[in-house]
């Protein structure tokens, strides 16, 4: 089969709907991850990345997103939270010849941490991956956010290793990349194992887990 990048759609599982992320739409993204917390691991380059007011993260993400790219927002399906932006996650890097992508720019807002959302965006981004004729999809972190290590071979990622100083952080010093995969061989196992964690949660909806981690 071969590879086709797919259209920006909108995605709905039973938890989360995705959606393609527009600049009218970062303030909203801003409510859900302009936290230190989220930049602390990594995100945005690191913690000289954070922004905390609102009109200084819109121009600083209109810079930083890969609108040639597939961005997107996640918000939350039902429940008190119905509709509330919960964080971002992009498909890009796209080689149609290879059938190779990756799911990258992933963030959250703390409060959902440890929820169903990881894993519901993970079954449907992987899926229309796959789905699209993908055969590879590398997935990666910078190497000092172990929490993002452990969730990404938590939903079954397969380390491949490290790419040292890959990417310059907002501070000025150089990031190792730790570099996960799945492969469309294994995604039928993967998939189980996501529907399995997402059967555990039942018909509950997403609901905020620590209301502490949303200080600014």
């Amino acid at each position: 089969m071969t590879a086709t990048r797919p259209v920006p759609t909108v995605l709905t599982g039973r938890f989360i709907r995705i959606e393609p992320l527009t600049p009218a739409l970062l303030p909203e993204l801003h409510a859900a991850i302009g936290r230190p917390v989220v930049f602390a691991e990594g995100y945005g380059r690191g913690p000289e990345g954070y922004r905390e007011r609102v009109e200084d993260f819109v121009p600083w993400a209109i810079d930083y997103y890969r609108w040639d790219q597939n961005p997107y927002l996640i918000r939350a399906v039902g429940g008190e939270l119905d509709g509330v932006a919960l964080g971002t996650s992009t498909m890009q890097d796209f080689d149609e010849e290879r059938e190779h992508t990756h799911i990258g720019h992933t963030a959250y807002d703390p409060r959902v941490w440890g929820t169903q959302v990881n894993a519901e965006a993970k079954l449907l981004l992987l899926g229309l991956a796959f789905d699209s004729g993908f055969g590879r999809v590398r997935i990666q972190t910078d190497i000092l956010n172990e929490r993002s290590q452990a969730a990404i071979a938590g939903i079954g990622g397969v380390r491949e290793g490290v790419v040292r100083r890959d990417i310059l952080r907002a501070d000025g010093s150089w990031r190792d990349t730790v570099v996960f995969s799945i492969l469309v061989d294994e995604w039928p196992d993967v998939r189980a194992g996501l529907e399995n964690r997402l059967a555990k949660w039942g018909d509950r909806p997403v609901e905020y887990r620590d209301r502490s981690s949303s200080s600014r």
